[in-house]
């Protein structure tokens, strides 16, 4: 219990970000070891303004808030909830009461974040107060390069859990928290999805229980179908996005439930390990921005600048945030997005795809629509795909995804198109991918007119890919664009894939692999 003999006696200040638990949170029992606690969390207008922060994001937040809260009173302590900058919040703790010491998890989130990071590192530095950061996912910083990242992450995710307390002694500070202020008092205006998940680290365990018992056998071979992804999905990103749950707690125990399954269960053996391959990539992706934070605004192979930029059409971009391309597919995904907060992820490439070909639009302005639409939103792993699925990071087959074959082999019977969009309800089967062909007299019957019920396509599909693909292929012949490809390789590239170009970059450059 905090008493008011803690007054004046040292303390230290563990400061909740996206890390919104008690179990294995290294920072908060580290801090515990050294004394008396004092548990903050920041509701920073500077982040809440930023083009990717949404109003389900962040009342997803205070559910998990709530839930913390709960938590930390099981042990005797509170929350304190402060609204500002952080580092001025932190400097008005130090006036008032000075803090012996600052423990937090590592955070590697948008441009915005890491500048409010180096201010409070200024602060900590002019007050001779010692910031203890530990990493929450398998993330290493500094990293020069990918050579030993594997190892590392290995090591995070196989250590032992921080045991969580059964009793802290927390610290009885005299500034007060805040009263959490409203969504529409940050100016977050985004319509919020009526079906979102809830927040909260009970809602975690609940969803990763449901998904290791009972969802785990469709994993493999349902999580790519918009039918059965939102079961077959484990549907634990937005806890880890926002820490309720911790990658190494969910790592450990799907390794457990795979050593406890029987020799017999084949494929569902076969989903667990897929599965813990996505984790490994969700980290392998963070690591990226981590390394090179530019890559939230700049093109990671600097050879596709100007490539998209000054050929914007708005009244594309406008149409497929209001699901009005033409193609069902898309504009049924769209739909389920805004109403879900969530999508399967090739339903997610497919839509960057389209976006960045057909369409011809610039990752960035899309990426910042999208990031606002998942609830699940985690920047290191955003903007890489957002770079990946619009062919920019010059080390990956670029991936075009035709909408109509992913209708054809996804949705074959339009269960999906038809449940997000009304109008398609009335479409004979026969002209479900492409409605716009059907013949007037078909049109009139099933009372579906294309251009009123359901919107022309925006450009026609064939034409405008081709002429996307041959503006890439242009700029990766020229003769320089290979150079920037290797550094980028050297960069971000798992290991694997760099010892298996060592021959065709020696080949092509002439160039020394040490």
């Amino acid at each position: 219990m905090a008493h008011a003999e803690h007054m004046f006696q040292p303390y230290s200040v563990v400061w909740f970000k996206r890390d919104l638990r008690i179990a294995d949170h290294t920072p908060l029992i580290e801090a515990a070891k050294r004394g008396l606690v004092f548990c903050i969390y920041c509701v920073e207008p500077r982040l809440w303004t930023q083009p990717d922060a949404a109003r389900q994001h962040y009342h997803f937040i205070r559910e998990s808030l709530q839930d913390l809260e709960r938590n930390l009173s099981k042990l005797g302590g509170s929350l304190s909830v402060h609204y500002g900058d952080a580092e001025l919040i932190l400097d008005e703790l130090y006036q008032v009461m000075p803090f012996q010491a600052l423990y937090s998890h590592q955070e590697t989130g948008n441009a915005a974040s890491f500048s409010r990071d180096l201010l409070v590192k200024q602060f900590c530095m002019r007050n001779h107060i010692e910031w203890i950061e530990t990493p929450q996912f398998g993330v290493a910083r500094p990293l020069k390069n990918r050579d030993h990242w594997l190892a590392f992450w290995q090591q995070h995710v196989s250590a032992l859990q921080a045991k969580q307390p059964i009793q802290l002694s927390f610290y009885s500070h005299p500034l007060k928290q805040v009263t959490l202020p409203s969504a529409t008092q940050l100016g977050l205006s985004v319509d919020e999805p009526r079906q979102r998940q809830r927040g909260g680290r009970q809602q975690g365990l609940i969803v990763l229980s449901d998904f290791l018992n009972e969802r785990c056998e469709s994993y493999r071979g349902g999580i790519s179908s918009p039918l059965s992804a939102p079961t077959a999905c484990s549907r634990l990103s937005p806890y880890l996005a926002h820490g309720c749950l911790s990658l190494r707690e969910v790592m450990q125990a799907t390794q457990l439930k795979l050593n406890q399954l029987p020799a017999s269960a084949v494929h569902t053996r076969l989903s667990l390990q897929g599965f813990i391959s996505r984790l490994h990539w969700h980290c392998h992706f963070i690591q990226k921005l981590e390394t090179e934070p530019e890559i939230e605004w700049q093109n990671m192979h600097r050879g596709y600048d100007n490539l998209r930029e000054h050929e914007w059409c708005e009244a594309h971009f406008t149409a497929l945030k209001q699901g009005q391309t033409g193609w069902p597919l898309v504009d049924a995904c769209v739909a389920m997005l805004r109403d879900t907060g969530w999508l399967n992820f090739r339903m997610r490439a497919m839509l960057v795809s389209v976006a960045a070909y057909p369409l011809w639009l610039h990752w960035r302005p899309v990426g910042e629509w999208l990031a606002q639409q998942f609830l699940d939103y985690e920047p290191g792993i955003h903007w890489s795909q957002l770079q990946m699925q619009s062919g920019t990071t010059g080390i990956n087959v670029p991936r075009v995804y035709n909408p109509i074959k992913q209708a054809k082999d996804h949705d074959p019977h339009g269960i999906f198109v038809r449940r997000w969009l009304p109008a398609m309800r009335e479409v004979p089967q026969a002209w479900l991918f492409e409605p716009w062909r059907m013949p007037d007299s078909i049109q009139q019957s099933c009372g579906v007119i294309v251009g009123q019920s359901l919107p022309f396509p925006l450009v026609d599909l064939v034409t405008a890919t081709r002429l996307a693909k041959a503006k890439m292929l242009a700029r990766r012949s020229d003769p320089t664009f290979k150079v920037g490809k290797f550094a980028v390789i050297e960069r971000h590239a798992s290991r694997k894939k760099i010892a298996d170009l060592k021959h065709l970059k020696q080949a092509q450059l002439g160039w020394d692999w040490t």
